[in-house]
């Protein structure tokens, strides 16, 4: 598994597993299958209700600790430090983990205006032990600076929203600027409808790769990282086989040139989430 350097000195494997929706047994099942297919990254939050699930199926997995790559993130709700800092804890708790290797602010809120409080929190998390990386989620670039201009931390991962109808490029560029990884979810768009794009279909052909191979191929040599969710078996191990192959820098470039305007199921800019 190809791992791409923190800001931090910390390593985060290149692709990883998503969780969201994957709850009780059969997400344990999912993810534990994750595990013994390959994946080192699991990604996680509060508000997906299945951090129990990840811990139970860590430990069904019989892989050490320091194997696994276990994200979650912070809900809005719990953006005052006091609340934070609790919440990082109770994290801990349901997983059955002694610390997180990233752990993130799932949205900025920025209605509210507490972010920063939370950012604080999270460094400290960091300096309690509770945490080894932070970083946010669906940040924009005008909120990472505020965190940064109060505590003077830059984050070390950014995940956002990215796939070939919306690469989101100026985040992109932000993050590429301050060393910071831009990391996708969504990363295979939603729906399959990018899927039936005839260039995917023409590059899949070429390489003999599916459309999602080339897609997560394409988000590889941007630079950035990406968890994939897939329940079944087959999409698992088809979705880590990306490594046997190399897009051109015109066949990047191509399907860069697939964005559509504000393609983004919410807008960070004003989307609250509690």
């Amino acid at each position: 598994m190809k791992t791409i350097q923190l800001n931090d000195g910390n390593t985060i494997p290149a692709l990883g597993f998503g969780t969201y929706s994957l709850n009780g047994s059969n997400g344990v099942n999912a993810i534990t299958g994750a595990l013994n297919t390959g994946y080192r990254l699991i990604d996680s939050a509060v508000n997906y209700e299945n951090e129990g699930a990840v811990g139970e199926a860590i430990r069904r997995s019989g892989l050490k600790r320091s194997e696994i790559f276990v994200t979650s993130k912070l809900p809005g709700r719990h953006h005052h430090y006091e609340e934070a800092i609790n919440q990082i804890q109770e994290s801990l708790y349901r997983t059955g983990l002694d610390y997180f290797d990233l752990y993130l602010i799932h949205w900025p809120n920025p209605k509210r205006q507490l972010f920063t409080q939370a950012w604080q929190a999270l460094v400290d998390a960091k300096k309690f032990g509770l945490v080894r990386s932070i970083g946010v989620s669906n940040f924009e670039p005008e909120h990472i600076e505020k965190i940064v201009d109060a505590t003077g931390v830059w984050p070390a991962v950014n995940q956002v929203e990215l796939h070939p109808y919306f690469s989101n490029a100026r985040v992109r560029a932000f993050d590429d600027e301050h060393q910071v990884v831009t990391q996708a979810w969504s990363p295979l768009g939603r729906g399959g409808e990018i899927f039936k794009e005839p260039l995917l279909q023409q590059l899949a052909e070429k390489y003999h790769k599916s459309a999602a191979q080339v897609i997560l191929r394409w988000e590889l040599q941007l630079g950035v990282g990406a968890i994939p969710k897939a329940n079944s078996y087959a999409h698992q191990i088809g979705n880590l086989d990306i490594f046997d192959f190399e897009l051109t820098n015109d066949e990047v470039a191509s399907l860069t040139a697939l964005d559509r305007p504000r393609n983004e199921r919410f807008n960070p800019l004003t989307h609250e989430e509690f």
